[in-house]
């Protein structure tokens, strides 16, 4: 883990979108319109977004076969731009809110939103994937993080520990239940480990809208408490972190790094409300 701090590489061009693959609402704007529907999808809705998930999670999976150390970030945006393009789907991050790329690409003591350009994979590092389809009018959101080489063993556990967390977020879905109970599982179990819990990005509600406005936390908190209900679709995401959760952002305005520099993990699902608890719908 002796890598330096990353830095900003530079951004390749906006990577073109076949005119036959219908964009999400928000492409060329400023911001999405406001979502203002239920959070609770009917069933043909439910249909569509299985698809969108499982489609994600296939980006994922081709994406994460690239991960080692030599190839570009920008690189990995190809193959995961390419391969929901040729799927007839839009990549969701795309021009939403302007950003730039068509996955994010989080390495090392990058929380999140970290935008792919010419940084190299270095041998020992861990790259955090964070890919999603806009599939007939609906998204399917997921990320995983993937070991680059010879991977120290306290970043190892880190990864799998977060992978662990997001599990026990999952199980923690029961209709009537408030979702602050998904943050108070994930939180116990990553105090085990004194690790962080990252407090400023959240789970969001998912479907028509990428964001619909409806707040996963990953922590315990109460002021987040909607009442979980069946057929409800979020995300659950949870960042945990080997030092502080607390965060810089970087001048683009979306890549955030730990303060201090440690290294910090994320997985994420996105999934539906059953009558007897989550049906996640981001499996390959």
């Amino acid at each position: 883990m002796s890598r330096a701090p990353l830095t900003p590489g530079t951004v390749s061009p906006l990577r073109p979108v076949p005119r036959t693959i219908p964009r999400p609402e928000y492409v060329g704007r400023p911001a999405p319109e406001r979502f203002e529907g239920d959070e609770v999808k009917d069933a043909e809705t439910i249909e569509r977004m299985r698809a969108a998930g499982r489609l994600a999670a296939q980006a994922l999976a081709e994406v994460g076969r690239a991960v080692r150390p030599g190839v570009t970030t920008d690189e990995l945006d190809r193959i995961g731009h390419e391969f929901l393009c040729d799927h007839g789907a839009y990549p969701s991050t795309l021009g939403y809110r302007g950003f730039p790329k068509s996955l994010c690409s989080s390495l090392n003591e990058v929380i999140c939103h970290g935008i792919p350009d010419t940084t190299v994979v270095a041998d020992g590092d861990i790259v955090n994937i964070d890919i999603t389809a806009y599939l007939d009018g609906v998204h399917g959101d997921t990320n995983a993080t993937f070991l680059a080489g010879d991977v120290d063993e306290e970043s190892r556990q880190l990864v799998e520990r977060t992978r662990e967390a997001l599990d026990r977020g999952i199980k923690a879905v029961k209709p009537g239940r408030r979702v602050n109970v998904i943050g108070r599982v994930i939180e116990a179990y990553a105090a085990r480990f004194g690790y962080g819990v990252v407090k400023d990005f959240t789970g969001h509600g998912i479907g028509t809208h990428f964001h619909s406005g409806l707040v996963i936390p990953h922590y315990d908190s109460d002021y987040y408490d909607d009442v979980i209900r069946v057929g409800m679709t979020f995300t659950i995401e949870p960042m945990l972190t080997l030092g502080t959760p607390e965060h810089d952002m970087w001048d683009d305005g979306w890549t955030a790094v730990t303060k201090d520099r440690r290294r910090t993990a994320q997985f994420e699902h996105t999934l539906l409300v059953t009558p007897t608890g989550a049906e996640v719908l981001t499996l390959p």
